[in-house]
């Protein structure tokens, strides 16, 4: 079975920046992967090698059984590809836009209308309005109708929620698990660590390199210390206190909490909250949680730094 995408050992530099750092994965036919990680990751650079627009420094990058350098020609023609930034002709009206792209590839809208029907209903009253005037969410369904205008094996979407409203967001993922039902390959990047549940394995990147590839389960499962959230009425205060406090190993605030791990195994909560008792926190809570794919990512991190 070949591969939807195959990279091994994938280095790309600018200058002095690694964007990426010796960067191998797979990923299956059908199948929603995820890349999540910060601004500058390397989830950019990565997308954009893989759709030919890039060239690597080493190692080698296969879209289905077609190189990246030697067949970007045949690589172009079945991939559909949303960049980060908003790239369509804001000038022109929607339906223009369709048309544009539909020409490019050689084919037509009427050809590929039933792949994009569900996301195109939604524009279609707002067809003859020029693209720069849409809203951030209708923006988002017109580049993906654009990509997809040509039935692509493979389609690549670089964060392509970020600045959406939450409610856009849940309907761009509905869109892309009906698309993953149409048999076509999604690779798609995200800051968002909420989205990892909508994919069916992640990658979770920084600094150009790949702390880990796995489904949400496998890698929040592998998260092996013991976590407490702990809440006081002054979170600043607390994490003040906490940093202080000489068996403290972890420590991340999440929303209204402090998520906490301790350096030694036989912790006993008590022992946590008579000291910060000591620092006037009469309204603690301290309560055993199980980690998160957050937890996971920051835990990955300092592993990489250590």
């Amino acid at each position: 079975m070949i591969p939807a995408v195959s990279v091994k050992t994938l280095s790309k530099s600018f200058g002095n920046v690694k964007a990426l750092q010796n960067i191998n994965f797979e990923t299956w036919e059908g199948e929603l992967f995820g890349f999540i990680g910060p601004d500058g990751a390397g989830k950019t650079t990565l997308f954009r090698i893989l759709t030919t627009l890039l060239r690597p420094d080493e190692g080698e990058a296969k879209v289905g059984k077609f190189d990246v350098v030697r067949d970007y020609k045949k690589i172009r023609a079945s991939v559909g590809y949303m960049p980060g930034r908003f790239s369509l002709y804001q000038d022109l009206t929607v339906e223009e836009n369709l048309k544009f792209f539909a020409t490019v590839f050689g084919t037509t809208i009427e050809k590929n209308y039933d792949l994009i029907k569900d996301i195109y209903v939604l524009l279609e009253p707002f067809k003859k309005r020029r693209a720069g005037k849409l809203s951030g969410g209708m923006k988002q369904k017109l580049a993906l109708s654009c990509a997809l205008i040509h039935r692509p094996e493979i389609l690549f979407l670089d964060e392509p929620t970020t600045g959406v409203d939450p409610v856009s967001r849940d309907e761009f993922w509905d869109m892309l698990a009906k698309l993953k039902q149409e048999g076509i390959t999604i690779l798609v990047s995200t800051p968002y660590m909420d989205e990892a549940s909508r994919c069916d394995r992640i990658a979770l990147i920084q600094k150009g390199r790949l702390l880990d590839i796995d489904t949400l389960k496998g890698i929040t499962k592998k998260y092996d210390k013991p976590l407490f959230a702990v809440k006081s009425f002054n979170t600043g205060r607390l994490m003040k206190n906490l940093r202080s406090y000489e068996y403290a190993d972890t420590i991340y605030t999440f929303g209204d909490s402090v998520h906490y791990t301790d350096k030694r195994k036989n912790f006993e909560p008590g022992e946590l909250e008579k000291y910060l008792c000591e620092y006037g926190h009469t309204d603690l809570s301290i309560n055993r949680i199980n980690a998160g794919i957050e937890d996971c990512f920051m835990s990955l991190m300092g592993n990489e730094n250590e």
